[in-house]
């Protein structure tokens, strides 16, 4: 079977691969479209399968909200170099990915990868797209956070992204927006003291001690001192007892309680890739 100019941009246009990545499938095809459809596909299974060591260390992080702003998702699609990352259809892919997590209400990356899109599941549509991009192509991370309220935040750039959903609906937009932008720009390790783990605190105890016991401090006092290192480690990693940065004078939590005196923050996420 003959191909025509016609069906390589066809083919190009269904598959997203270069021109003459299209034209040699359709060679190798015989002129036969579906056939080709599949050598390129296939193609793109062995790049991956190629790259498969490679360190896909670059990409972007997007997150958004629900029309109804009670859900958010965060995802990250990693590639290998800057230059994929900032491409205009490489980043559009990566927010059709979100857009339909967002609709499914997917609850795990691996229900992410397994969501149709355009006929397709996601997993296979990231293997295909590492075929087209000649580079690794990796869905890595997602989260979603429900609650009565969930604000999103992209910093420029697409390296970072915020999620936060807070215990009021129809809260301020802007307001939301701030302690987004305080979880990018502070990155606080949970929302209060009582949501940090044991395991934290026992290792913020223990590197206190040693430091001040490296700085002659007496052993019987070291326990007492490490608990107030403890408490400034508190006040300046958990979200709502951080300086709120837009004024220092305030704390984040005073901050939300001069809007609603009942208004916090349920849970946040933040994600960062090479910052």
């Amino acid at each position: 079977m003959s191909f025509t100019t016609a069906d390589v941009v066809k083919l190009r246009k269904v598959t997203g691969a270069g021109m003459m990545d299209c034209k040699g499938a359709l060679a190798d095809a015989g002129g036969n479209f579906e056939r080709a459809v599949e050598i390129i596909r296939e193609k793109g299974k062995l790049v991956a399968n190629k790259r498969a060591d490679r360190d896909a260390a670059e990409g972007v992080v997007l997150a958004k909200v629900s029309d109804n702003r009670k859900l958010g998702a965060l995802v990250v699609l990693n590639c290998e170099t800057d230059f994929v990352a900032k491409n205009e259809n490489f980043v559009v892919f990566a927010d059709s990915i979100l857009n339909i997590a967002i609709a499914n209400n997917a609850d795990s990356l691996e229900t992410v990868k397994s969501l149709y899109l355009n006929g397709r599941t996601i997993e296979a549509q990231v293997t295909e797209q590492t075929g087209v991009i000649g580079e690794k192509i990796e869905l890595s991370y997602y989260s979603k956070i429900d609650a009565e309220t969930v604000v999103s935040y992209i910093h420029p750039g697409n390296k970072l992204a915020t999620l936060v959903g807070f215990n009021k609906p129809g809260i301020d937009v802007q307001l939301a927006k701030d302690v987004a932008m305080q979880v990018a720009a502070m990155a606080p390790v949970a929302v209060d003291k009582d949501f940090v783990s044991q395991e934290v605190i026992d290792k913020e105890l223990a590197i206190a001690k040693e430091k001040f016991r490296l700085e002659g401090k007496p052993e019987a006092m070291l326990d007492k001192i490490a608990q107030g290192a403890l408490q400034k480690f508190f006040q300046e990693s958990t979200l709502l007892n951080q300086t709120f940065v837009k004024d220092g004078k305030i704390s984040v939590k005073e901050y939300l309680a001069q809007n609603n005196k009942d208004l916090t923050v349920t849970s946040f996420d933040r994600y960062t890739l090479n910052l």
